[in-house]
């Protein structure tokens, strides 16, 4: 029985059996898990005219609360992205009429960012459906199991994966 994961598993230990797969087998589930629900948390945001990183420049404006309002740079690093990818987005989100931007008041070489009314209805909107869809998507999970995964997966962020210059002593 058992599903892709496991056949391939099973051939590499047949002609492997030296190596310990232990880590390709949790690695390869997470690359199935991605695999699978991108398309579903993507159709959310295509509904509404959107794109996965178009959601999250809304999501991290709305976050930062009333007035909804943040300079390129500080979008950029709450993303983790290039300056010139977010301004990319933010052409594109403007033009949609989700965003305005306007000159700093404080630094007249930079810009502000805000969310406009009908970016913020917007974002809430697909905020409601994305946090349905993922419940929906993790229901095989117990809220044990859940919290588990959840904390599992925080320690590898923790790990090298997260923090390439990390090593163990």
């Amino acid at each position: 029985m058992g599903d892709a994961i496991d056949r391939i598993l099973e051939e590499w230990r047949r002609e492997r059996p030296d190596l310990d797969l232990s880590a390709m087998e949790v690695f390869g589930r997470l690359a199935q898990v991605v695999r699978l629900m991108m398309p579903q948390v993507d159709r959310v945001f295509t509904k509404r005219g959107l794109r996965q990183g178009e959601f999250d420049v809304l999501a991290a404006l709305r976050r930062a609360g009333p007035p909804y309002t943040l300079i390129p740079s500080e979008l950029s690093d709450v993303l983790m992205m290039s300056r010139a990818g977010m301004t990319n987005r933010l052409d594109r989100l403007e033009a949609a009429g989700f965003v305005q931007r306007s000159l700093d008041p404080a630094d007249r070489r930079s810009f502000r960012v805000r969310l406009t009314d009908e970016g913020l209805r917007v974002v809430d909107e697909a905020l409601t459906e994305h946090a349905a869809n993922l419940a929906r998507l993790a229901t095989p999970l117990s809220p044990e199991d859940a919290a588990t995964l959840a904390a599992t997966l925080r320690k590898l962020l923790d790990g090298p994966l997260g923090n390439p210059g990390h090593r163990e002593a």
